[in-house]
C-alpha cells in the first residue's frame, strides 16, 4: 500500500500551471516543511516534501493556500527520473496529493505569518495587487461555500 499523510507549512505560494490542450487541467506544485518528531542536538529539523495536485484540488490550492499556511495532505509517493541538459540522470520523489485540508484556523495562520514577517521582510507578492473578493462578493457558482470572517471562534473543534 502506498499511502502518505503529512502535516506541515507551505514554504512558498503554490506554483500553478495548466496542461496543454483544449481542456487544460490545472497542476499545482508546492513544498511542505514537515517538522521531524525528534531533534538532533536541540536543533529543530524539518523535511521539505514536494507535492503535486491536479484539477479542482489544484485550483483550490491556488485560491486558498499561501506561504506559511499549515495544511494536511494525504496521497501517494511517486518516483521518477529524467535526463537533464548535461546528460545527467536526475531522480525525483514527490507526493501526488489526493486530499488536502487546512490544519489550523485562519486566525492562527495569520498570527504565524505576522510573526514570520517581523523576522524577515518577504518579497512582494505579485498577486497582492488584486485583492480577494469579500465573502459576500465571491462567486456562488465556484463550488466553494462562503464562510464569513470571525466564524472561527464559534467552531467547537478549534
Amino acid at each position: 500500500m502506498n499511502k502518505v499523510i503529512l502535516m506541515g507549512r507551505l514554504t512558498r505560494d503554490p506554483e500553478i500551471r495548466y496542461s496543454a490542450g483544449e481542456n487544460g487541467t490545472a497542476v499545482a506544485r508546492y513544498t511542505l516543511a514537515v517538522d521531524r518528531r525528534f531533534r538532533r542536538d536541540g536543533d529543530s529539523t524539518a523535511d521539505f516534501i514536494s507535492c503535486v495536485t491536479f484539477g479542482r484540488s489544484a485550483e483550490f490550492a491556488e485560491r486558498y493556500f499561501h506561504q506559511g499556511i499549515k495544511i494536511v495532505v494525504t496521497g501517494r509517493i511517486q518516483t521518477g527520473s529524467y535526463t537533464n541538459r548535461d546528460g545527467q540522470k536526475v531522480y525525483t520523489t514527490e507526493v501526488v496529493v489526493e486530499d488536502q485540508e487546512f490544519a489550523e484556523s485562519k486566525a492562527a495562520s495569520d498570527g504565524y505569518n505576522a510573526g514570520m514577517a517581523r523576522q524577515s521582510a518577504p518579497a512582494p507578492n505579485p498577486r497582492a495587487a488584486a485583492p480577494m473578493p469579500a465573502p459576500s462578493q465571491a462567486s456562488a457558482g465556484d463550488g466553494f461555500m462562503n464562510i464569513p470572517d470571525g466564524i472561527d471562534e464559534e467552531l467547537p473543534f478549534n
